[in-house]
C-alpha cells in the first residue's frame, strides 16, 4: 500500500505534541484472506482510544492494487504510534461492520518520518503467500488543521457491527485452518446479524449475502448443508444497485451446486444470470472482463455436458475478448490464458481437431511461464497442461509428451494438501497419463499405477458425487478392457457413490433424473454381475446385480423397512429412525409439487438436513450387535429368502455375456450360460416381439400367429430350455412348482413366461411349454419379493373393491364398453365374505380410486392404462377427472394390501431409458404394499380380457366352496389355469399379456 508523508521543518522536534499529516495514495498485492471478492478496500487508522479514521473505499483492480489519495492529520499525543489496518469491504455503499481484516501493523512516528519528503512502502504480513504493502507520505505540520477526506468512526460497540466483524474473522480463520468449528462460529455470527436485520432493515440484503457466502464455502468443502442459493436469491431480489455483482454471486452458487449434484437446471439458470450480468456491463465497463469470463466458463461446462457446438464457439469468442482486455503484464492474464486453453481442449475432446489441441498446449505453456512457484493456482495449470500433453501423446506417440505429463501431475500433487479438492484432478490426469503409456508400451507397472489413481480419484471425499461417479465408471470400463482384477471393486464403488448421490435428491422424479444423467452407467448392474460370473463368484454376482438394480425402489423401501425387531431391541432408536424416515418421505413428496425456484431451494436444503440426521441415526443402529447390516445392501443369505417358496431365476443381459443365475431355496446359486445369445441378439429379439405383437393385434382371432410362435420357440430353445434342464436335472424341482423370473436389461422386454417349443413328440403328444411345467411369476428385484413376504405377516379381514372407468372423458381414449359388465362379473365371482364394493362411472375419479386403494386390501382395476416412455413416474390409470399416476400410488403406503388385478394396458412394462429400475404401475402397487399383482405387458382388448378375468377368479376362489380363506398367494396358480382354460377363446398375444408379480 502506498502512503505519502510530507515533512515540514516548521514544527519543532522539541515540542511535546506533534501533528503528523499522512497521505494515503495506493496499495499493492492485496489478497483477501477468505478468498472472497471484495466490493472495495479501505484503510483504517487509529485516532485515539475511541475513534478510527477511514479512507474512502476504492475498488481493487485486477492487478491487486488500490488507489486512494486521502489524507489525515493525527496528534502524536493521542496517537503515539501509527496503528493501521487494511480492510476489505463487501459493500460499496453502506458498510455493515468493519469488513474483513487483510493486515494490521504498528509503526513509530520517528521511523516513518525518517523517510523525509519521499514516498515509502510498508510491508504487511503475508496473506495467501503474498505480502501486501502500503506506501505513505508522512509530514510534521504546525497544527491539527481540517481533515482532508477524514471519516471518523466511533469505536463504541454496535452489536450488529461486532457480530459481522467476528463472522468475517472466524471465516478467514476457517479458510486458513479448515477447522469446522471456525466455520460454525462464522455462521452463528452472521445468522445473529441476519436475525437483527429483518426484511425492512436497510442492511437485510448485506446480511443475507454474508451468510450465503460462508454457507456456500462450507458446502463446497462438505462441511455444511447448502442454503446459500436461497439466501442469494432473496438478496438479489432486494437490490437495484450493484445488481451485476448479486447476479454473478447467485450464478456462482448454482454452478457449484451443479458440480456437486449434477442438476442441469442449475447450469441453465447460471447461464441466464451471467447473460443478464453481462448486459449490465457494456463495452468500457470496469467489470466487463469479469462478466465475459464468467459467462464463457459456464458455457464451456454446458458444452461438455450436452455437446452443443454453439455453446463452445461462443465461449471461445467471449474468452478471447477477455484476453484482449488483459494484455501482457496484466495480473490475471494467466487465468484467462488457462481458461481459453481449457475451452480449446474441451472442443478438441468432442471434435478432435488437432489445431485446437496444439493451441491449448501453447496457451497452457504461456500461462505456466507467467506464474511464480508460489502461485495458489499453479497446480491447476500443471494438470491441465498434463492432460493436453496426454491427448497429444495418444495421437503422436511421442514419449516426451507423456513423460512431461506425468512429471507435471506429480509436481501438482506435491503442492496440494491431502484433502485439497483439486487432488482429484491430479489423480485423474495421472491415471490418464499412465493408461496412455500402457496402451503404447504395455508395461504392467503403468496399468497398476493407472488403477491406483482411479481408486484415489473416485474415493477423494472433497469432490462432488457426479465427478467421482464418472471416474468410477471409467475405472470399471478400463479394468474390464484390460482384464484387471480391480473391476469388481470399481463396480462396487460405482454403486456406493450412486446410492449416496441419489439419496441426496429430494424427490422421486429428481432421483430418476440423477440416475439417467449418467448414460454410461445404465448397464453397470448387469456388467458387474457378468464380471463376478466370469470370476466364478456367483454369490457376489447376485449381490451386485441386486445392489445396482431398482435403486428407486431400494432407496424408497429403506425408508419403509419393517423395524419390529429394532423396536424390541431399542425402542428409542427405532422411534427416532421412523420419525426421520417419515420426515424424509414427507419432504420428498411435498417437493414434487413445488414450482417456485426459491421455495424449491429451501425444500432441498431441508431435505438434505433430514438425510444427514437419518444417516446418523442409521449409524447408531448399526452399532447394535444384532443390527450391523441394518439397511446395507443385502447379502446373498438375505436375498436367498426370496427363493423360500421356489427358485428365483435372474436373467442377465450384459455386453460381456448373457446368462442366468438360479437362486435355489438353499445352497449355492447355479449358473446357466447362453453361449449363442448376445446382447445384440436380445435387442433384436425384443424389437421383433414388439412388431409381432402389433401385427397380431390387427389380425383375425382365428388367424395363426406365425411370427409370434417363431419368436416364442426361439425364447424356449435359446433361453428357457437350458434353465429348465437345470431345474429338472440338477435341482430336481417338481413339475407345477412355482418359479420366479427376475429379468434385467433387454430381458425385461421379452415375454419369458410364454416360452414354448411348439413341437409334437413321436407319440403325437405336445411337448410341454414353460407354463405347462411350472407356475411362473415375476419379481422386479429379489428384495421386493423378500419385502412382500415380510409384510405377509400382517393379515387382516378381506375387503374387495372393483374399480372401473369405461367413459374416461374427451381426449382420454376411446370408451371401454366392456368395463361395467367386467365389474359385474368380478363381483359375482368374489366371495360374499369379502365385503365387496364397486367404484365406477362418476365416482371413479383420481381421489375416489386412491381412497379405494387405501381402504381395501383386494382390488380389481379396469380402465385405460398408459405407460409414459419419457417420464415413467407419470405412467397412469385414466380416471374420470385426473389421471391416477404411478407417483400418486408410490406416495401412499398401504401395508395391509394384498392383491391387485390391473385389467388395463401397459401396467407391467418398464422404462426403456432405465429398464433395470423396473418403473411401472404394477411395481408401484407392489411397493405400496400389494403383495400379489396381476399386470399387463402391452395393450389389452377389454372384450377379450373378460374371458381371462372370469377364468382367473373362478380358479382363484374355487377352494372357498369348502370354507377356505382368500389367499393372494394363489394368484399365480389361478392365472396359469386361466390362460390354459381360455386357449380356444382368446388369441395367443392376449393370453400372454397377463403376468403375475409378487408372492
Amino acid at each position: 500500500m502506498f502512503i505519502k508523508s510530507h515533512y515540514h521543518n516548521i514544527m519543532s522536534r522539541r515540542s511535546k505534541r506533534r501533528y503528523i499529516r499522512l497521505e494515503v495514495i495506493s496499495g499493492n498485492n492485496i489478497q483477501v484472506p477468505s478468498e472472497r471478492i471484495p466490493a472495495g478496500i479501505y484503510i483504517s487508522v487509529k485516532v485515539d482510544s475511541r475513534r478510527r479514521w477511514k479512507s474512502v473505499t476504492s475498488a481493487l483492480s485486477s492487478d491487486q492494487s488500490v488507489t486512494w489519495g486521502n489524507t489525515v492529520t493525527l496528534s502524536s499525543h493521542t496517537s503515539p504510534s501509527l496503528s493501521v489496518e487494511i480492510r476489505a469491504s463487501f459493500e460499496l455503499g453502506r458498510i455493515l461492520g468493519g469488513g474483513e481484516v487483510i493486515g494490521k501493523l504498528k509503526r513509530s512516528w520517528d521511523e516513518l518520518l525518517d523517510h523525509g519528503d519521499e514516498p515509502f512502502d510498508i510491508p504487511f504480513p503475508r496473506v495467501r503467500g503474498v505480502r501486501p504493502s502500503l506506501t505513505l507520505k508522512a509530514a510534521v505540520v504546525h497544527a491539527c488543521d481540517d481533515q482532508d477526506d477524514a471519516l471518523f468512526d466511533s469505536l463504541i460497540d454496535c452489536e450488529i457491527a461486532r457480530h459481522t466483524d467476528a463472522g468475517h474473522a472466524q471465516f478467514a480463520k476457517y479458510v486458513a485452518s479448515k477447522t469446522v468449528s471456525r466455520l460454525n462460529n462464522a455462521v452463528q455470527h452472521f445468522q445473529l446479524v441476519l436475525d437483527k436485520c429483518p426484511v425492512s432493515h436497510p442492511d437485510h440484503a448485506t446480511a443475507l449475502t454474508n451468510l450465503a457466502w460462508v454457507r456456500l464455502e462450507g458446502y463446497i468443502r462438505d462441511d455444511l448443508q447448502d442454503t446459500s442459493i436461497q439466501l442469494r436469491r432473496e438478496a438479489m431480489s432486494l437490490c437495484s444497485e450493484e445488481r451485476d455483482i448479486y447476479l454473478n454471486n447467485l450464478a456462482a452458487s448454482l454452478e457449484l451446486r451443479f458440480e456437486h449434484q449434477g442438476n442441469p437446471n442449475d447450469l441453465d439458470e447460471a447461464i441466464s444470470l451471467h447473460e443478464e450480468a453481462l448486459r449490465l456491463c457494456p463495452v468500457g465497463h470496469t467489470s466487463r472482463d469479469t462478466s465475459l469470463g464468467n459467462l464463457g466458463g459456464v458455457l464451456v461446462d454446458r458444452f461438455a455436458k450436452r455437446g452443443h457446438i454453439e455453446d463452445i464457439n461462443l465461449a471461445i469468442s467471449l474468452i478471447r475478448e477477455v484476453l484482449t482486455l488483459r494484455p501482457p503484464g496484466h495480473p490475471t492474464r494467466d487465468t484467462t490464458l488457462n481458461n481459453l486453453a481449457t475451452a480449446f481442449i474441451t472442443r478438441y475432446d468432442k471434435l478432435h481437431v488437432s489445431e485446437d489441441l496444439n493451441e491449448a498446449i501453447d496457451l497452457y505453456r504461456e500461462c505456466h511461464r507467467s506464474r511464480p512457484l508460489d502461485h495458489p493456482e499453479r497446480h491447476i495449470n500443471l494438470f491441465n497442461l498434463s492432460s493436453a500433453l496426454c491427448s497429444r501423446f495418444t495421437k503422436s506417440q511421442k514419449n516426451e509428451d507423456v513423460e512431461e505429463a506425468i512429471t507435471l501431475c506429480q509436481e501438482s500433487l506435491a503442492a496440494l494438501t491431502s484433502l485439497h479438492p483439486d487432488r482429484y484432478f491430479s489423480y485423474m490426469q495421472l491415471q490418464q497419463a499412465y493408461l496412455s503409456r500402457y496402451e503404447i508400451l504395455h508395461d504392467p507397472a503403468d496399468l497398476l499405477l493407472a488403477i491406483e489413481n482411479f481408486r484415489l480419484a473416485s474415493r477423494h471425499p472433497t469432490q462432488g458425487y457426479p465427478r467421482r461417479i464418472l471416474e468410477a465408471i471409467d475405472w470399471a470400463r478400463q479394468a474390464e478392457a484390460y482384464q484387471h482384477d480391480s473391476a469388481l471393486e470399481a463396480y462396487q464403488m460405482c454403486f456406493e457413490l450412486f446410492d449416496s448421490h441419489v439419496m441426496m435428491r429430494t424427490s422421486i422424479i429428481s432421483r430418476r433424473e440423477a440416475t439417467t444423467a449418467f448414460r454410461s452407467a445404465r448397464s453397470l448392474p448387469v456388467d458387474a454381475a457378468s464380471c463376478a460370473i466370469r470370476r466364478n463368484d456367483l454369490r457376489q454376482a447376485v449381490e451386485l446385480v441386486e445392489q445396482g438394480r431398482g435403486q428407486q425402489w431400494s432407496l424408497a423401501s429403506r425408508l419403509r423397512t419393517p423395524v419390529e425387531d429394532l423396536q424390541s431391541a431399542n425402542p428409542t432408536l427405532a422411534h427416532n429412525y421412523l420419525e426421520l424416515s417419515k420426515r424424509i418421505s414427507d419432504a420428498a413428496q411435498s417437493s414434487a409439487t413445488i414450482t417456485d425456484r426459491a421455495t424449491a431451494d429451501r425444500a432441498a436444503t431441508e431435505y438434505r438436513k433430514f438425510v444427514k440426521e437419518w444417516e446418523a441415526a442409521v449409524a447408531k443402529i448399526r452399532d447394535l450387535p444384532a443390527f450391523s447390516r441394518f439397511l446395507l445392501p443385502p447379502s446373498y443369505k438375505d436375498l436367498q429368502e426370496a427363493a423360500r417358496q421356489g427358485p428365483v431365476i435372474i436373467l442377465i443381459a450384459s455386453q460381456y455375456s448373457c446368462s442366468a443365475i438360479i437362486v435355489p431355496t438353499s445352497g449355492d446359486p447355479h449358473h446357466v450360460p447362453f453361449p449363442s445369445v448376445s446382447l445384440a441378439d436380445l435387442t433384436t429379439l425384443k424389437d421383433r416381439f414388439a412388431r409381432a405383437i402389433r401385427d397380431a393385434s390387427r389380425m383375425d382371432p382365428a388367424e395363426p400367429r406365425k411370427d409370434l410362435i417363431a419368436l416364442l420357440r426361439t425364447v424356449w430353445d435359446e433361453i428357457m430350455l437350458p434353465i429348465v434342464n437345470v431345474l429338472e436335472q440338477v435341482l430336481k424341482i417338481e413339475r407345477r412348482s412355482r418359479i420366479w423370473l427376475c429379468p434385467t436389461a433387454a430381458f425385461t422386454s421379452i415375454p419369458l413366461h410364454a416360452a414354448h417349443p411348439f413341437k409334437t413328440k413321436a407319440d403325437r403328444s405336445k411337448e410341454p411349454c414353460l407354463e405347462d411345467l411350472y407356475i411362473c411369476s415375476y419379481t422386479p428385484t429379489l428384495s421386493a419379493l423378500v419385502r412382500s413376504r415380510q409384510l405377509m405377516k400382517k393379515r387382516v379381514s378381506p375387503s374387495f373393491v372393483a374399480v372401473g372407468q369405461g367413459q374416461p372423458g374427451a381426449g382420454k381414449g376411446k370408451a371401454l364398453l366392456a368395463v361395467d359388465s367386467e365389474l359385474e362379473l368380478v363381483c359375482k365371482l368374489v366371495p360374499a365374505t369379502a365385503n365387496r364394493t364397486t367404484v365406477s362411472g362418476n365416482a371413479a375419479t383420481r381421489a375416489g380410486t386412491l381412497e379405494a386403494l387405501q381402504q381395501n386390501n383386494w382390488v380389481h382395476l379396469a380402465c385405460h392404462g398408459k405407460q409414459d416412455p419419457e417420464q415413467p413416474y407419470h405412467s397412469h390409470f385414466v380416471m374420470r377427472d385426473e389421471d391416477l399416476t404411478l407417483l400418486d400410488i408410490m406416495e401412499r403406503e398401504i401395508p395391509h394390501a394384498e392383491f391387485a388385478f390391473l385389467s388395463a394396458c401397459h401396467t407391467a412394462v418398464g422404462d426403456e431409458e432405465t429398464p433395470d429400475e423396473v418403473i411401472h404401475l404394477a411395481a408401484g402397487l407392489q411397493f405400496s404394499g400389494f403383495k400379489s399383482v396381476i399386470g399387463t405387458l402391452w395393450q389389452v382388448d377389454d372384450a377379450v380380457a373378460k374371458h381371462v378375468v372370469k377364468a382367473f377368479y373362478t380358479s382363484m376362489f374355487e377352494h372357498m366352496k369348502d370354507g377356505g380363506e382368500m389367499d393372494c398367494t394363489k394368484a399365480a396358480w389361478a392365472l396359469n389355469r386361466a390362460t390354459h382354460a381360455v386357449k380356444t377363446k382368446v388369441p395367443l398375444e392376449q393370453r400372454m399379456v397377463f403376468v403375475h408379480i409378487g408372492v
